[in-house]
């Protein structure tokens, strides 16, 4: 019988061809399945690891296969063939809702080694400088920064310090996005539009979005009003602006609320930024494989 929150056969049969069969000296590993639902029911919990249930298996098994697969990209992998499955019969919405969020970090979270294992070339489960904790109003914390689709799914996430700007994230966001298809051809990288909030607005943004051929909308700040007023005939006329198309971009917002109903992603106790954005790429890859799992977190 399939547990709360784990996976079913539907959604294992899609995950099971990404995942590697044996380790480096030929053993077989533990059952797969076991060992992502035990990583499942951490990421639903937010408990810690050696309180993980008998059911599971080892806590430092499943520990161990979380590092690796960050390491190596499989769980970037999974997660690109959750939108490729989903592309296939057209169901992504090419507006692109952006967005950023705080996460508090636990003290448990402070204090990694300078030192860790690189990850794999090609992986973007990268490293990132002073592992993505930063002072914030909210004290120690990490931003979340996430592009979704016009239902609210995760399509690329970043991950920085509580304190770093949005608007210089977006165009990065955007480029990790590439949905591959059925048949020859290159993925597809760019979206029909883009919709984000006031932090994103700035005439080099705009203009960055025009050489890329994308619709872009996004109020006008009031500094940015008043300066382009200011210059008369020569500030040209205000951005296109339609509230309609904006009204949607609360779809972010949601799939916020959505991934932090993970206790473990409410709040960040890992040590490692690769590994709590690993944390955030499962989540993303339960979201879109939701139709394929018994129960909501």
């Amino acid at each position: 019988m399939v547990g709360r929150g784990e996976l079913t056969d539907r959604a294992w049969a899609q995950i099971e061809p990404l995942l590697p069969e044996v380790v480096g000296n030929g053993r077989r590993w533990r059952d797969h399945r076991q060992v992502i639902n035990a990583i499942l029911w951490k990421l639903r919990t937010g408990a810690p690891w050696r309180d993980l249930p008998e059911r599971y298996g080892p806590w430092k098994t499943a520990h161990e296969r979380l590092r690796r697969w960050t390491a190596d990209g499989t769980w970037d992998r999974i997660l690109d063939s959750a939108v490729v499955k989903d592309d296939s019969v057209g169901a992504v919405e090419w507006t692109i809702g952006v967005d950023s969020t705080h996460v508090r970090a636990h003290q448990h979270a402070a204090g990694a080694r300078k030192k860790g294992a690189a990850p794999a070339p090609g992986s973007r489960s990268f490293a990132v400088e002073g592992e993505a904790l930063g002072r914030s109003r909210g004290g120690l914390t990490s931003k979340i920064h996430l592009a979704v689709d016009g239902r609210g799914l995760p399509m690329s996430i970043l991950l920085t310090p509580g304190q770093a700007g949005d608007n210089p994230q977006l165009l990065p966001l955007l480029d990790q996005i590439g949905v591959h298809r059925a048949g020859p051809g290159r993925p597809r990288k760019r979206p029909d539009r883009v919709v984000a909030d006031k932090a994103y607005s700035h005439p080099s943004t705009r203009g960055a979005m025009r050489r890329r051929g994308v619709g872009f909308t996004s109020p006008e700040r009031e500094d940015q009003i008043a300066r382009r007023q200011a210059k008369g005939s020569r500030g040209g006329r205000p951005p296109a602006f339609d509230p309609t198309v904006y009204a949607g971009r609360n779809v972010v917002e949601r799939c916020f609320n959505r991934l932090k109903q993970f206790r473990d992603l409410a709040t960040r106790y890992v040590k490692r930024a690769a590994y709590f954005r690993a944390e955030i790429t499962i989540a993303a890859a339960v979201l879109w494989l939701r139709q394929d799992l018994q129960d909501t977190p």
